[in-house]
């Protein structure tokens, strides 16, 4: 089966440095990459402990850090010079709200998001894509709700982070 849907892509242009919107985006957002992810789930043993151990990760946005890739580092391996991350971003306790309507929901969450700049106008990007417009695929209103709301944590961490709309 192959479905096809629109995906709406936001992208927040800041005059900001690409470490003056780094540092913004990490504080904003806290992180299981220390421990590790499933580490912290096998140590636990009930549905608190689970929530108050998520929501001690999470910083002011809401999401925590699951992975960050700088795409910057390894570009310098290859003679390319560049400032890029890629972050993977979420928070259980948000994706639970789309999962229990439709656990393909998950494909989608955790979710990326990139902050880099651009060499030509050396303007910084926060870019990705809307969860709602991800999942719209799954044509379910519950889920489309919540992503809904996901969307709307995601932009405000955008526009924090780079301090400009999408």
């Amino acid at each position: 089966m192959r479905t096809m849907f629109t995906v709406h892509h936001n992208e927040h242009v800041s005059s900001r440095s690409f470490e003056e919107v780094v540092n913004a985006f990490e504080s904003a957002v806290g992180s299981v990459e220390d421990t590790g992810f499933a580490v912290l789930v096998a140590s636990m043993k009930s549905a608190e402990e689970f929530e108050s151990q998520v929501k001690s990760r999470e910083s002011t946005s809401g999401f925590m850090r699951f992975l960050t890739v700088d795409h910057g580092a390894w570009m310098t391996r290859v003679g390319l010079k560049a400032k890029a991350r890629m972050y993977t971003i979420g928070n259980p306790l948000i994706a639970r709200t789309m999962l229990e309507h439709d656990i393909a929901a998950g494909l989608n969450v955790p979710v990326r998001l990139m902050i880099y700049e651009e060499p030509a106008t050396r303007t910084t990007r926060v870019t990705y894509d809307l969860p709602s417009s991800l999942m719209s695929g799954l044509q379910n209103e519950k889920v489309t709700a919540a992503a809904k709301k996901l969307d709307a944590k995601l932009i405000a961490l955008g526009v924090h982070a780079s301090g400009a709309q999408a």
